[in-house]
């Protein structure tokens, strides 16, 4: 695979593993919703779900996240404006990973579409 195939894999994977090390941290110990965690923490499960076909490169896996993400970026988007301190900060850094990993799940597609107009081409 090109170099610029494997770099949007590993930022894809990077940001939805950050996605899912954030959302446990912050439900559960630095700004849950309730003192000593909330049932909010439940929101990673569906996150992994789609690391094995982001890392197997699976090309349907990056259409469906690139889709899917937009539900954590509004979430993080409300809880940045609704929240104050700590949690304001760490909905800001999820609305960040959500808009970079929407960025290369789009252009790991592209690319990878490109790749292969150019192979039958």
């Amino acid at each position: 695979m090109p170099p610029a195939v494997e770099a949007t894999r590993w930022v894809a994977s990077g940001c939805a593993i950050g996605l899912i090390v954030l959302g446990l941290a912050w439900e559960l110990w630095l700004a849950p919703l309730r003192p000593g965690g909330s049932w909010w923490v439940l929101k990673v499960v569906p996150l992994l779900f789609p690391l094995p076909g982001l890392l197997r490169r699976r090309m349907y896996t990056y259409r469906w996240v690139s889709l899917v993400i937009w539900l954590y970026f509004t979430e993080g988007a409300v809880r940045a404006w609704s929240d104050r301190g700590l949690g304001a900060r760490l909905a800001l850094l999820e609305v960040v990973l959500c808009l970079v990993l929407f960025a290369a799940c789009a252009l790991h597609v592209r690319i990878r579409l490109r790749l292969h107009k150019a192979a039958t081409a």
